[in-house]
């Protein structure tokens, strides 16, 4: 990472210096947004204390969404796919049932 630039974040008031490459600057600023959003949910909800626990709790969140939306997009690939053979076997009926005709 010979080409990190510091980058100052803020999660809950406090300030941190991450290093990154330049092209994901904006990813990380946009993921450190996310972050904090999610850990001020949480503390303000009064619900867990402490910075740590804050940090955990906001994780598994964050990691729940994401495995939802892989689980989602998995299976909008398997619907996706299916129609597609579906369609194939289709046309592929049309096909031969036309080259039948014509001999």
């Amino acid at each position: 990472m010979t080409d990190a630039s510091r980058v100052n974040i803020r999660i809950l008031d406090k300030e941190y210096q991450i290093a990154c490459p330049p092209e994901e600057r904006n990813a990380l600023l946009d993921s450190a947004d996310m972050l904090n959003v999610k850990m001020r949910e949480i503390r303000d909800s009064g619900r867990v204390v402490g910075l740590e626990r804050i940090a955990v709790m906001a994780a598994l969140n964050l990691a729940n969404d994401l495995i939802r939306s892989r689980n989602r997009g998995e299976h909008l690939e398997t619907k996706a796919k299916a129609r597609v053979r579906a369609m194939r076997e289709r046309v592929e009926t049309a096909l031969t049932s036309g080259k039948q005709l014509e001999i």
